[in-house]
């Protein structure tokens, strides 16, 4: 189970190191437990055997089926492959399989970027919340000088920062910003550090 450890944005995890993090300082991301969906499905399937499996004990017990069943399976035995209600009903049930298959082979929690881990910690799984990274790199922007404000965007594989110099050249703040927001990042203990983006514009003038 995962839990706060700081509020800084840091979480842990006392999870079993898998086989191909044996190593320190290798990390995979998060996987979410996609409990939501998982109920969702179960509710369906179980609703339907119960639905069924009524209907196949009516028949056993030589009572009528029940009359949706009994429609449905008219209109199946009726309709060509290439009708339009039975292409539409296909086209649903291939793309709600296609959203669980994507469900179930990806890991999810885009928003928790997994942590550097070392040989004295690596029972442990340590993540870094996206916007408190975002947070502390913003901070870290805004300690330049000539920088009037900062904006950062944080993504899994990159960070875009735009900021606004008031004074000093491009160049130089471009250049302070680049140097302090490298060590900022490799500060965070990132398993994968972000390529880093930054833009520097003027402030817009007033009328």
């Amino acid at each position: 189970m995962t839990e706060p450890a700081t509020e800084s944005g840091v979480e842990q995890a006392n999870e079993p190191a898998p086989a191909n993090e044996s190593a320190p300082g290798k990390a995979s991301r998060f996987w979410s437990k996609r409990r939501i969906p998982a109920v969702l499905v179960a509710a369906l399937l179980t609703a339907g055997a119960g639905l069924f499996l009524y209907d196949v004990a009516a028949v056993r017990a030589e009572r009528p089926g029940v009359a949706w069943r009994r429609t449905l399976a008219d209109e199946l035995d009726r309709r060509p492959l290439d009708d339009t209600w039975v292409l539409v009903g296909a086209s649903v049930a291939v793309t709600l399989g296609l959203c669980l298959i994507v469900l179930a082979v990806t890991p999810g929690l885009r928003g928790l970027l997994p942590m550097r881990r070392s040989a004295a910690d690596i029972a442990l799984r340590a993540g870094l919340d996206r916007d408190a990274a975002a947070l502390v790199l913003r901070d870290r922007a805004m300690e330049v000088s000539g920088v009037q404000s900062v904006r950062v965007r944080m993504r899994r594989s990159w960070v875009g920062v735009r900021a606004v110099s008031h004074f000093r050249e491009f160049d130089e703040v471009r250049s302070d910003l680049e140097a302090v927001l490298d060590a900022g990042i490799r500060e965070l203990g990132l398993a994968h550090p972000p390529a880093l983006s930054v833009q520097v514009r003027r402030p817009p003038k007033r009328g």
